[in-house]
Parts: structure tokens; C-alpha cells; sequence
């Protein structure tokens, strides 16, 4: 069994200081599924989330490969090391048996006051139709997208719902089991799947000119050049046909 509980947070030891007590702890159940659970719950006024996982993953990921809570909490202290915000990793780890997963899971601490873009979107949130807020959370979305790309690493489910904004205008980026990092025509493949998802609720809100802006943005140009013009047209494609 390997656990590890960020000494920043030593004093929730009796709740989070090791694999078996975490599996016991009760909460509101959030999400859950046949690989998982989400529940949420709160100590001294502060609310964490904790996941647990019973799978490695699906498919052939059950049996070989890093199970889907190690990339989870991999790839958020990759956000972090690369100065992308998401929120913050309070634990984690995971035990095997037999020389096969047994079971894993993290805890991260709640981004206060924070909403997901998703909801937004739902709910058309005002901040929306903001010109100045848009233009700040897309410059922060454009950096943290470009940062990723350019290690070589794809988000693969970069949807609304998985970016969090606070009332102070700051993203953060979460939920990322199945960002991975790729090579040649695959990773560019995956870098306008990442794009493309993006758009997929970005066309129905935001202008064309917004839109434009945040491409502008995560090139770091101030115009499009002929090979963006090949690149645009990949993302608005991507999703045609299969929504």
C-alpha cells in the first residue's frame, strides 16, 4: 500500500492519514459509477472531495497499464509543476493484492466559491456576457492550454465542466484520469480534440470573435497566419456529424 498525506495538511491525519480510513469516511455522494465514487464533505469549514476507486480503469486498463486514479492525481501535481492552477491534492494513493489493484484514491480541497464553466454555460450566466471577464478567463485558459500542448501533453476531455472559475476571474483546471502524453501525428491529433472541445460549448456562448481571440491567445499571435487558417478548420470539424 503507498498513501501519502501532504504535511500541509497534517492535522486531518485522523480522517485522511491512510487508505483504510479514507475508505470509511461518510459523506454526500456526488457522482458514482462501477469504477467509482465522489463524495464530499467538510472539516472545520472547509469542503474536500474524496474519490475512490474500486478498478484500475476500464477495458484493458484493468489489468495493465497505470490505473486511472494514479494519472488522476499524476496529472494534477503535472498542473501544478507546470504553474497551471487546479485544486489542490490533499492525499492519495492506492493498494494492490495479489500483484492487482485493490482499490485507490485522493482527496482535493474544495476551490472555494468556485463554479464550473459547464453550469455556466447552462445557466448563461451573466459573467458571459461580460466582454472583460471573457477576455481575462481566456487569456488564463489560452496559457494553461498552450502550457499542456506544448509538454507534449493532451487534456482529452478539456470540456467546460472540467474548468472551474472563482469570483476573483481565476481558472483552474481539474479532473484529468485520462490526460496522457503523446508524440508526432497523434499528439496532434489529440491537441485539436482538446481545441475542439473547447469550442463545442465556446460556439453556442461566446462570439466568433471570442473565439478567434482565445486561438490568437493560446498561438501567442496577433493574427492568423495560413497553417491557423488549416488548424481552425480541423477543430470546427472535429465534433461534425456526431452531436
Amino acid at each position: 500500500m503507498s498513501w501519502t498525506l501532504d504535511p500541509a495538511y497534517a492535522a486531518l491525519e485522523a480522517d485522511f492519514g491512510n487508505l483504510e480510513r479514507v475508505f470509511t469516511l461518510q459523506g454526500e455522494r456526488l457522482t458514482s459509477s462501477p469504477l467509482s465514487e465522489v463524495i464530499r464533505l467538510e472539516r472545520d469549514g472547509i469542503r474536500y472531495y474524496v474519490k475512490r476507486y474500486w478498478a484500475a480503469g476500464k477495458g484493458l486498463r484493468r489489468y495493465i497499464g497505470r490505473p486511472r486514479v494514479k494519472a488522476e492525481w499524476q496529472n494534477l501535481q503535472r498542473f501544478q509543476q507546470w504553474g497551471i492552477a487546479t485544486a489542490p491534492l490533499v492525499a492519495w494513493g492506492m493498494e494492490y493484492a495479489g500483484g492487482a489493484f485493490r482499490r485507490g484514491a485522493m482527496i482535493t480541497r474544495e476551490i472555494e466559491n468556485s463554479t464550473d464553466m459547464g453550469t455556466m454555460a447552462k445557466r448563461a450566466d451573466p459573467r458571459l456576457a461580460d466582454p472583460a471577464w471573457v477576455e481575462c478567463i481566456s487569456r488564463q485558459l489560452a496559457r494553461a492550454t498552450r502550457i499542456m500542448h506544448e509538454h507534449r501533453f493532451a487534456h482529452n476531455d478539456l470540456k467546460w465542466r472540467n474548468l472551474l472559475v472563482n469570483p476573483a476571474a481565476e481558472l483552474f483546471m481539474i479532473d484529468c484520469p485520462t490526460g496522457a502524453f503523446w508524440f508526432g501525428p497523434f499528439l496532434r491529433r489529440r491537441i485539436i480534440k482538446d481545441l475542439a472541445c473547447l469550442d463545442k460549448v465556446a460556439k453556442y456562448r461566446l462570439s466568433r470573435t471570442q473565439r478567434l481571440r482565445f486561438y490568437l491567445h493560446y498561438q501567442r499571435r496577433t493574427r492568423t497566419q495560413p497553417a491557423d487558417r488549416k488548424k481552425i478548420r480541423q477543430v470546427l470539424d472535429y465534433f461534425e456529424g456526431r452531436e
